[in-house]
């Protein structure tokens, strides 16, 4: 897929978001990079396997009354992983809402487990569905 192509996947990943939740996203800016470095990965400890996103800034609920005048928060989106994992341009899309989704959620506060959860349960809940549809 074009860099292009992407880059409209993600921007309608961003408008999908609830808007109790967009309305909120102030100084942070979403990036779109290859692939994640081995460094970066080396860093985070992940030996196999690889990253879909990443978010880097200070979390809204670790913010204190004076937070101020710092550089934006930083999502980056690594386009690279996510086709590599995905078996059509149907589950590129899904992938990229559910790394966006995970990605603003480390900006609300959220850590890795109460996202994996969250996660997790609408897996269960789309299968759920897919099973009631036969």
């Amino acid at each position: 897929m074009d860099r292009s192509s992407f880059e409209k996947l993600v921007e309608k990943s961003l408008e999908r978001l609830p808007k109790k939740f967009k309305h909120k996203l102030r100084n942070i800016m979403i990036e779109i990079e290859d692939r994640p470095a081995q460094e970066l990965l080396d860093d985070m400890g992940i030996e196999s396997g690889t990253l879909f996103g990443l978010y880097q800034g200070v979390p809204l609920t670790e913010r204190d009354w004076n937070f101020g005048n710092a550089l934006p928060d930083r999502i980056v989106i690594y386009q690279r992983p996510i086709e590599s994992a995905a078996v059509s341009p149907e589950e590129i899309e899904e992938i990229v809402l559910d790394t966006v989704v995970h990605e603003v959620g480390h900006y609300f506060g959220f850590d890795d487990a109460s996202l994996y959860s969250i996660e997790d349960e609408k897996r269960r809940m789309k299968h759920s569905r897919r099973k009631d549809d036969k």
